[in-house]
């Protein structure tokens, strides 16, 4: 929803301002990185839009539809983390790409061929999450294999500048083709999207070492052994509760969003894509603020400070009318940006940092199945809230629930810890 490293390695030397960008097979990655969250911002949009706009369905639906994408996390987030820590992970990410493409497609030819209803919606979304499961675990377990522990602030800190800067361009892009081509037939650049970045994934010359499995290892060993890695870290489980928290309120939040802008404030798609770049741009912003607000605060403290401080913008989006207020809100959004990428590039770090090679998957599997699990809870609840309370009330309920999001770390050793801890050794017999 993690300052981790020495302050020297929070931003990368001035007299070098293109660092890892320098690498080929980083390079390769960043491209990759940036056509895919272009186009993954597309479908943000277009998803949800397809089923509100073009199939008129109900608040309850959208919700439902908005937990699609993140109920995999709770069906195979776990086994995830320990197949991707016996597979290339190379190779999950290009197969992830690929299949994502061609589930993609299914739906701008749907729509032409008039057959499209919100059960393929569903299907769609189910399947885009199950591959963007395998796809996010070995992602975030690849990149210390590329650019090794010493640089992975600065690696996390430019893939979050892509995610932020599409989070930016992205939904005007994907508001102005909804407008022209209509929500489904848009999705077309986003299959188109995740291809180019499986080509771009294709061209990395660096190739990783098989892994090494144990002989009498077993999934569900090496589940629990992920499990309790995590869990039984103070420092990692209360970055879960607060992470898990944030994503459950937000997926309220997020579900009844795409309901609430259209149907009460009356927005074209081009306004709402244009309301949703205003997030981007607090992203980007918050790219930048990485280092400084580490140096400032601390390595430990900025994880929760930024959240705690930017949290409480996002009230005044319920509180929004028709008219100019409702880009007060939009406003609103680019603060909240600020505070999440802050919090995303420092805890991930975080987490990389401290974690084992041969724990890596399962670490990131486990953490990801808690905070995505919950972000698909709480679409459905934003669903149901939605249906009997409408949209705004849910909004409000689930605002407040996120400025609540920050106290797991706020009362963890977090609060006033200002240098990283010594990462921990390699479990002993552990599965590699």
């Amino acid at each position: 929803m993690i300052s981790l490293g020495d302050p020297d390695a929070v931003a990368p030397e001035k007299r070098d301002r293109l660092g890892l960008l320098r690498d080929h097979d980083f390079r390769d990655l960043f491209l990759s990185t940036t056509v895919a969250q272009v186009g993954y911002q597309i479908t943000s949009l277009a998803l949800p839009l397809a089923a509100v706009i073009a199939l008129d369905v109900s608040e309850f639906e959208v919700g439902v539809l908005s937990s699609m994408t993140m109920i995999a996390f709770l069906l195979i987030g776990l086994p995830a983390g320990a197949w991707v820590d016996r597979m290339r992970r190379r190779r999950v990410l290009i197969v992830s790409d690929v299949v994502r493409a061609a589930v993609l497609f299914t739906v701008p030819v749907a729509w032409w061929t008039d057959t499209l209803t919100i059960w393929q919606l569903y299907a769609v979304a189910l399947l885009i999450g199950v591959f963007t499961v395998f796809f996010d675990v070995s992602y975030q377990s690849y990149l210390p294999h590329l650019v090794g522990r010493d640089k992975l602030v600065e690696g996390n800190a430019k893939l979050e500048t892509v995610r932020s800067t599409a989070q930016l361009g992205g939904p005007v892009l994907a508001g102005q083709l909804i407008e022209w081509l209509t929500a489904p037939v848009a999705m077309a650049f986003d299959a188109a999207a995740m291809g180019a970045s499986a080509l771009f994934l294709l061209r990395i010359k660096r190739r990783e070492p098989k892994p090494e499995v144990a002989r009498d290892s077993r999934i569900a060993a090496e589940i629990k052994d992920g499990l309790t890695f995590v869990l039984g870290h103070r420092i990692l489980a209360s970055i879960v509760a607060c992470t898990g928290s944030w994503n459950l309120w937000m997926g309220a939040f997020m579900a009844m969003i795409v309901v609430f802008l259209p149907r009460d404030m009356g927005m074209t798609p081009g306004e709402i894509g244009l309301f949703f770049a205003l997030f981007g741009v607090g992203g980007v912003a918050g790219a930048f603020a990485v280092g400084p607000a580490t140096r400032w605060l601390g390595q430990g403290r900025v994880v929760w400070v930024s959240v705690a401080v930017t949290s409480p913008w996002i009230l005044l989006i319920p509180a929004a009318e028709p008219g100019w207020r409702v880009w007060v809100g939009a406003v609103a959004m680019a603060f909240v940006g600020i505070g999440g990428v802050v919090y995303n590039v420092t805890q991930v770090s975080f987490r990389q940092r401290l974690t084992p090679d041969n724990m890596l998957g399962r670490m990131n599997a486990t953490i990801r199945f808690v905070v995505f699990g919950a972000y698909a809870v709480g679409s459905i609840i934003g669903g149901v809230l939605g249906q009997y309370l409408g949209a705004r009330t849910t909004l409000w309920i689930a605002a407040a629930g996120i400025c609540t999001a920050f106290l797991p770390v706020f009362f963890s050793p977090l609060r006033n810890l200002r240098t990283l801890p010594e990462p921990e050794p390699e479990p002993a017999g552990a599965a590699a």
